[in-house]
């Protein structure tokens, strides 16, 4: 059967329709003849016959006939019953073949009932039509009209309802339903054609204010929208965030509480004060990435290949994070540990997660947790609160764009509790795999999917973290770099990047690699590298005066210029003595910044067996003291008596910088030794670990930093804790090389190493 395309008007059975001779010519390949049968068929957007496509077509039709090819200069088609359009196709020359089946309608309301309803829509339309200067003109035209599908059909364009409703009337199966959608179409129209004049009377019924609200409604979104066509940059608050919320891609309870909130802005008005905390609310909810992204295969090469290229050494550091990138390219999300770096400042835990945001292929975002006291920084403020926020988590999320970034939570060893809730804890159901999927804001108030969210925390120590929260992560330590290390990392990555701030050429500027060496040795005291690049910086400001000044074609910087390029004086690092003194024992201690080696120092004055304890030390510290001064009271008995009679000072320079630490307590035992049996103990034997009463050299952390220092300060030997041997792993061979590790178990073993002691016997008596 021939197909005739419609737009945007209203089709329904048993009506007659007219078409200008031309267009059905066109469409049907031939004039049209009286008798021809043919087939109406809705079209969901306006096309020209060249650019209809099968898609284009609604899936009902409705059949006609053509009766009459000259009514005033149209063709006539009488409709006849809807039609289910099996198959459609359309042919070269644009003509429409269709195949289609008849779609039967539900009787569901008698003639009589149809009469009556007729005879109350002409009675409104007469009513309409007495109010009109022009209402005689069309009044007997309108009155010939025999059924309400006459009527509906004849005010088609005029009828304020879109293409997709007035194919709705058609699709309708019901016969009732059909006529109430007619109906409701139609008495709209009219109150809302009596709206528009000062003429209108108002309307008792219920049922008309029901139309009449609908009408003014849909009126008021017509005009909208139009207005919002002819000037977007004026588009209404209401109607852009109404736009924002369909596009967002919220789901569930989300777009839920969209919708409810903007059904609230409606109706308070733009002048009512809670107008704009509603607003703000929508305009965050609708910033926000609600759909995950589909992400390819990671290449684990590639990925390798950014790490190295970021960040010099960590090699244990980067083969974790690969095996973390393993795992996700098998199970296809975010999955496994949340992995936190410890470290000192400028080891690089917070830059190497740009790196493996570079290497996922992900947005970075990072989040500064130091200083945080409130736990609404992590969930939210409600929005009952004036002046109220998103958490710092959500926060993050809005400013990446991303729904699934690598996001850095940084400083969590620097969280704190106050009146105003616990933060650490806060951060269980973020960082808990099992729950945040359902992350709930309190300022957003619905769930937030954060599963595809990788991520990663940083932490000086965890000595500050609070075990619930560390229990949620896989510790990964960062140990301080070796001056080998910080040399190759200043001279491939910090020297360029700072040269090229000061926008110095490759060319006109060379640092030699004794200079480079000098800075790390004499201006530097850390563990990582952000001193350094302070000093490169520096060095490069200068350099940047003096090639203007001298007008140069090149500068080279060698380590004896470094004096007046710095500008300041070379750090003094802690240096072994030369010569041995009784009661001087050699420690090492882990520092925020790295490691670093102290002097234990006693001395034995008249007095009446008090401890006296400088330096500023610890309540740890204070009490490893006690402890060593009993352990060597029991071990030397003889000579212990000096105590009664004399007061122990012991003093650990320097008296201004705190102490504290579990890790003294051989040391303290061994100077004390030292001091009352008057043998020395060579400064270049360092040595850390904690005491127990029992005589157990205990372990401690922070071995690698702690070996750096003494390397570093010209020591030859270590004695260490028996049980962190296997800590030596994250050593960096080129301390091992310096070092002579001596692993212990007892304090006796110490004494008997530093000739203290003779072996197996009580000292002071055999």
């Amino acid at each position: 059967m021939t197909g005739i395309p419609v737009y945007n008007a209203i089709l329904l059975p048993d009506i007659n329709l007219y078409f200008k001779p031309e267009v059905f010519s066109a469409m049907a390949g031939k004039a049209p003849e009286k008798g021809d049968k043919i087939l109406l068929l809705p079209t969901r957007t306006a096309r020209t016959k060249e650019e209809l496509e099968e898609d284009d077509f609604y899936p009902i039709g409705l059949t006609g006939e053509v009766v009459n090819t000259s009514a005033n200069g149209y063709v006539a088609i009488h409709t006849k019953s809807r039609a289910d359009i099996q198959e459609i196709r359309i042919l070269e020359d644009h003509r429409i073949w269709t195949r289609v089946t008849e779609r039967p309608d539900i009787g569901d309301i008698s003639s009589a009932e149809q009469k009556e309803h007729l005879e109350k829509m002409k009675e409104a339309i007469l009513d309409f039509l007495s109010g009109q200067e022009w209402g005689s003109a069309v009044r007997d035209f309108m009155m010939q009209w025999s059924s309400i599908s006459e009527i509906t059909a004849g005010l088609s364009s005029r009828l304020r309802i879109s293409s997709a409703e007035k194919y709705d009337i058609l699709a309708e199966d019901s016969i009732a339903r059909r006529m109430d959608l007619m109906e409701k179409a139609v008495y709209e129209f009219l109150e809302m054609a009596k709206i528009s004049t000062e003429a209108q009377t108002a309307q008792k019924e219920d049922h008309q204010k029901i139309y009449r609200e609908s009408a003014i409604k849909k009126q008021m979104e017509y005009l909208q929208k139009e207005l919002d066509e002819m000037h977007p940059e004026n588009v209404s608050d209401v109607r852009r965030l109404e736009q924002q919320i369909e596009e967002s891609g919220m789901e569930g309870e989300a777009l839920a509480e969209a919708r409810k909130v903007l059904g609230r802005m409606k109706q308070e008005g733009t002048n009512s004060p809670e107008y704009g905390m509603l607003y703000d609310y929508l305009e965050f909810l609708t910033s926000l990435p609600w759909k995950k992204p589909v992400r390819d295969t990671i290449d684990l090469e590639k990925a390798a290949e950014i790490l190295d290229e970021d960040h010099f050494g960590l090699k244990k550091v980067k083969h974790r994070i690969l095996q973390q990138i393993a795992v996700m390219n098998l199970k296809k999300k975010q999955s496994g540990s949340i992995l936190l770096f410890v470290g000192a400042p400028g080891t690089g835990k917070t830059s190497i997660g740009q790196s493996i945001a570079k290497a996922l292929g992900r947005e970075y975002v990072r989040v500064s947790l130091g200083g945080v006291r409130d736990e609404a920084e992590i969930r939210g403020h409600r929005r009952t609160y004036i002046g109220a926020m998103p958490g710092r988590i959500i926060d993050g999320i809005r400013r990446c764009g991303c729904a699934d970034p690598v996001m850095v939570l940084d400083e969590v060893d620097k969280l704190s509790m106050s009146y105003n809730g616990d933060p650490a804890s806060a951060l269980l159901e973020v960082l808990d795999p099992e729950q945040n999927h359902t992350f709930t804001d309190h300022y957003m108030n619905v769930p937030y999917d954060l599963s595809g969210v990788v991520f990663l925390c940083t932490a000086n120590t965890v000595d500050t973290i609070p075990e619930p929260l560390l229990n949620r992560m896989e510790v990964i330590s960062f140990p301080g770099y070796t001056a080998a290390d910080k040399y190759h990392i200043a001279a491939e990555h910090l020297l360029p990047r700072s040269m090229e701030a000061a926008g110095i050429p490759a060319d006109r500027l060379e640092v030699t690699e004794d200079a480079l060496r000098g800075m790390i040795d004499d201006y530097t005291m850390e563990g990582g590298v952000r001193g350094l690049k302070k000093c490169m910086d520096a060095l490069c400001r200068e350099a940047a005066v003096r090639l203007q000044k001298q007008d140069t074609g090149r500068l080279r910087i060698d380590r004896e210029d470094l004096h007046d390029y710095l500008d300041r004086r070379p750090i003094r690092h802690a240096r072994l003595p030369k010569e041995q003194k009784n009661g001087i024992v050699t420690g090492m201690a882990w520092t925020s910044a790295g490691g670093e080696i102290l002097f234990i120092e006693t001395l034995l004055t008249k007095g009446s067996g008090k401890i006296i304890l400088t330096g500023k030390l610890g309540d740890v510290m204070k009490e490893s003291a006690q402890i060593a001064l009993s352990l060597v009271k029991s071990m030397y008995p003889r000579r212990a008596k000096v105590f009664e009679d004399h007061d122990l000072h012991i003093h650990v320079p320097e008296g201004a910088v705190p102490k504290d630490g579990p890790s003294a307590g051989i040391t303290m035992t061994t100077a004390i030794a030292s001091l009352i049996t008057r043998k020395s103990v060579s400064p270049e034997t360092a040595m850390t670990g904690e005491v127990s009463l029992r005589g157990d050299v205990m372990p401690i952390g922070g071995l690698p930093e702690k070996l750096m220092a003494a390397v570093r300060a010209g020591a030859v030997r270590a004695v260490i804790p028996k049980d962190n041997e296997q800590d030596l792993e994250d050593v960096p061979a080129q301390v091992l090389e310096k070092l002579e590790i001596i692993p212990v178990r007892t304090v006796e073993e110490v004494l008997v190493l530093t000739g203290l002691k003779e072996p197996g016997t009580v000292a002071g008596i055999a």
